[in-house]
């Protein structure tokens, strides 16, 4: 299993995945706005999405683990 981490803090402005999604290495699965900028976080791995742990509109903090990989 694989975690997804937040670059940076920040609000989740998107959510792009689901419980369940087959996700490609690269492929965006969130959208995080920090000071106006929107940033994407990318799957490291490809693999089915086990858990998304933020959801829209959540602050989450530098480490924070936002989505869980199988």
């Amino acid at each position: 299993m694989s975690q997804i981490t937040a670059t940076m803090a920040g609000n989740v402005w998107k959510v792009l995945v689901g419980t369940g999604d087959v996700v490609e290495e690269g492929q965006d699965v969130m959208i995080l706005e920090s000071m106006k900028m929107e940033i994407p976080v990318v799957a490291e791995s490809s693999g089915v999405v086990k858990e998304v742990k933020a959801q829209e509109g959540n602050f989450v903090n530098e480490g924070d683990i936002l989505v869980e990989i199988d």
